[in-house]
């Protein structure tokens, strides 16, 4: 940024910051259940600040909790903002922690807003000082823009998010409020300011209050001019000389004493009773790299890890033995610590060496990795590491690096299609709309939709933080049926996203022969990439192209075997709901499933008290929400929420008589969940048939709705991670299958979804071998662990993705 010869002092207005930041940013909380969606932002917006200004010194304003001097001057200042949020006081008392350990200093000040410390410490530097300092205000505040002063003060605030930000300079501030910054307060003053609940004069608007002070410049300018016309009768005059008509001319002048009070409680001021020093260091000088990284891990901000380090200039980790040699750590080595440490703690996805070491505070990679390793053998974990994970770290590396084939003709030709039918959808939606407008936008679709004058006046105004309609999917469903415009936005959304995430752009992942490449797609399976156990995808997400549609659906189609070869999934059937009854031993629902049953068609017959052939598709459906609803922890609100996206409206008291009916007939079930919350409260886990463990910190949070998070998530844990293991152990034995078999170029597992392995095989053998594939899948578990409860692998064959046939012993 800067090319004078003067330092750089950044002010944060850290209030401000914050607040932007718990507003723009989802709700997260890490393991402990403390909240860390702001806090995140805070990083993120101080990483992008130290990058862009690269200051030399940096401090911190806070506002107190306490009244300021101007609430003792106006009680009804700053009324009507509601009282902030739990998770928000929590995250403002936390951020210290984080400028502490970026060695900012914090000043705050009762009686005092943070803006008038700014001001006081610009007061101080700029003006009285006359530093040889230049100054940047980051804020996500407005107000603060009073404070520039040329290009010697300048404000770095926020537009949008706490990515999207801009720098005011005094010719910034010119263009867009259309006169000098020094003229603000005086602006507010005349137009109040709602969000602070500064009167102003009521009645004077924003194009009044601009031009009197573009045309005078400030209050006392303004009623200098004006008070010569006090008593002038004639309009035609006073409009003339002034531009106002006789009613707001009387309006100032009758509330001249309302318009000073106001500039006072706007105005920020420069003489607050402290004193700023600058720092005999710069910043950079002062931050310990080690303490700042311990701080994130702590806080499990982990995504902002590598920035950090960038920005504080930390190289690549090294490992320092007993004799003080520093050597690099070999990949292969930190790769299976990294999945014996994510063994130990779940919610470590992925852990880098920074997570090592901050998780076992050890000052050698020596130390970090013995006391992972005895870890996972007090914890039982040895068999799950030794038998499951550490095999398949040599599985999912070959299956990245053989990749899956696309024909891209396939996808070039899909792409003309559903272009064209986006053009079409698009031209409905206008007709419909009676205008133009960027459907893609959603502060131009809500005003479409809910606004009564220009706009269609649909019932739903649910409105964003920002202030603007929220068109999320969740509030456009509670309008289908009302206007035909929500359907076909629905249809534009799902066309645009095919295109935009699969369509267009998975042929431009792919290097083809020509250029040196394979030809085929290769995303990045991830071990240890999720809390559950199970595979993660990226680069593409392999395990998130769509089935459930029709235009979905036909994305599969490009994904082909290579001539000569066929394309062999091999899916668990119904694995979930099998492993709820091994685990809870209900005596009902192993027998359905010993039956061979349609597990919904049966439940539904429970639920409902009807025979086989009373089973309407209606129950069924109902049957299968509540099947997997009660996997996932569901409640009656949750249940109702489900059926109602299904299509299927219900009211919460016939939500609550289904479970209630599920849960006295699957009784076995109902005591498991049960048994599962006390166990996983007293022992603050849960383990899966193999003795994987989850930890739930959440569960002693103090916050309600975290511990009902923790206790969903208990409830599935050992299910959802059952089924992992079985996969992954599937994969290392039908691995073996192919090594001992010497199949390697013939049988190719390229991608594994959930509970589904998809290999690519030679034409002439695969019959044979998807059987024994199969017959490895369905006998991952011993029959005095299933409780003799069938286990099935349903196998289907084609020549692509999307058209493939079930295999039942024979071809068709």
């Amino acid at each position: 940024m800067k090319k004078s010869k003067h330092k750089t002092l950044v002010l944060l207005d850290a209030h401000a910051i914050i607040h932007r930041a718990y507003h723009a940013l989802p709700d997260f909380h890490n393991s402990k259940g403390e909240p860390t969606g702001a806090l995140y932002g805070i990083v993120a917006m101080l990483v992008n600040i130290l990058k862009d200004i690269k200051p030399d010194y940096i401090a911190a304003c806070f506002d107190l909790p306490k009244p300021t001097f101007r609430h003792q001057a106006y009680k009804g200042y700053k009324d009507g903002r509601k009282k902030s949020d739990d998770a928000l006081i929590a995250q403002i008392i936390r951020s210290k922690d984080i400028f502490k350990t970026f060695n900012i200093p914090i000043y705050e000040l009762e009686g005092y807003e943070a803006d008038d410390l700014l001001g006081t410490i610009v007061n101080q530097v700029v003006i009285e000082k006359n530093l040889a300092v230049d100054i940047v205000i980051a804020s996500g505040d407005m107000d603060t823009m009073q404070l520039v002063r040329g290009k010697r003060v300048q404000v770095y605030t926020l537009k949008k998010g706490v990515k999207d930000t801009i720098m005011y300079d005094e010719s910034a501030v010119l263009q867009r409020f259309k006169f000098a910054s020094k003229f603000l307060a005086d602006y507010k003053g005349l137009r109040g300011d709602a969000s602070d609940n500064i009167p102003g004069i009521k009645g004077v608007g924003e194009k009044t209050a601009t031009d009197l002070i573009v045309k005078y410049g400030d209050l006392d300018a303004i009623y200098k001019v004006l008070e010569k016309y006090k008593d002038e009768k004639d309009k035609n005059i006073i409009k003339q000389n002034t531009g106002l008509t006789p009613r707001i001319l009387t309006l100032l002048l009758d509330n001249k004493d309302e318009a000073y009070f106001s500039k006072m409680l706007a105005t920020i001021v420069g003489d607050a009773p402290i004193t700023y020093k600058l720092p005999k260091k710069l910043w950079l000088e002062e931050v310990n790299p080690k303490l700042a990284l311990k701080l994130l891990l702590e806080l499990e901000l982990r995504t902002l890890v590598p920035r950090v380090k960038e920005l504080l200039g930390v190289t690549e980790q090294e490992s320092t033995d007993e004799n003080g040699t520093v050597n690099k750590i070999k990949e292969e080595e930190l790769q299976k610590v990294a999945i014996m440490l994510w063994l130990i703690k779940s919610d470590i996805t992925n852990p880098t060496f920074d997570d090592i070491m901050q998780f076992t505070n050890a000052k050698s990679w020596q130390e970090a990795k013995a006391g992972i390793e005895l870890l996972i053998k007090d914890r039982n974990l040895t068999e799950v590491y030794k038998k499951i994970e550490e095999p398949l770290i040599s599985i999912i590396n070959k299956m990245n690096k053989t990749g899956v084939l696309i024909d891209k003709e396939y996808f070039f030709t899909l792409s003309k299609e559903y272009h064209a039918e986006l053009s079409i959808l698009e031209k409905e939606i206008y007709s419909l709309a009676g205008r133009e407008f960027n459907i893609r936008s959603p502060k131009q679709l809500g005003e479409i939709l809910f606004d009564p004058i220009n706009g269609l006046g649909l019932k739903s105004k649910k409105k964003t933080a920002s202030g603007n309609y929220s068109t999320n999917e969740k509030e456009l469903k509670k309008l289908v049926g009302e206007h035909k415009i929500i359907h076909k936005i629905f249809a534009y959304r799902e066309l645009q996203k095919l295109l935009s995430t699969y369509v267009d752009n998975l042929p431009k992942m792919v290097v083809s022969k020509e250029n040196g490449g394979d030809g085929r797609l290769h995303t990045h399976f991830l071990q240890a990439g999720t809390t559950t156990g199970r595979l993660a995808s990226q680069n593409p997400n392999m395990q998130n192209i769509p089935t459930k549609t029709k235009h979905g659906k036909r994305v599969r189609g490009g994904f082909i075997a290579e001539k000569g070869n066929v394309l062999v999934a091999l899916d668990y059937s119904q694995i979930e709901l099998r492993i709820a009854a091994i685990l809870s031993k209900d005596e009902r629902l192993m027998q359905i499933f010993k039956d061979g049953g349609d597990i919904h068609q049966a439940v539904a017959m429970e639920v409902f008290g009807v025979e086989k052939g009373g089973v309407t598709k209606q129950m069924r459906s109902r049957a299968k929400a509540i099947n997997f609803g009660i996997l996932y922890g569901m409640g009656i609100n949750s249940l109702r929420a489900s059926l109602q996206e299904g299509g299927d409206a219900v009211t919460n008291k016939e939500a609550k008589e289904y479970l209630n009916t599920y849960f006295e007939r699957f009784n076995g079930l109902a005591k498991w969940i049960d048994q599962t919350k006390s166990d996983a409260q007293r022992l603050g886990y849960t383990q899966t048939l193999f003795g994987r463990r989850r930890y739930f910190e959440g569960l002693q949070s103090k916050l309600p709705f975290i511990r009902a998070s923790a206790e969903r998530m208990a409830i599935n844990a050992p299910i959802q991670g059952s089924q992992a293991d079985m996969i992954k152990l599937a994969m290392v034995r039908a691995d073996n299958y192919i090594q001992e078999n010497n199949l390697q170029n013939k049988v190719k597992l390229i991608l594994q979804v959930h509970d589904e392995l998809i290999y690519e095989m030679q034409e002439d053998i695969w019959q044979k071998h998807a059987k024994e594939i199969q017959n490895i899948m369905e006998n991952i578990l011993p029959k005095n662990i299933t409780h003799n409860i069938p286990i099935i692998t349903d196998i289907k064959y084609g020549k692509n993705w999307a058209d493939m046939q079930a295999y039942n012993g024979h071809i068709n």
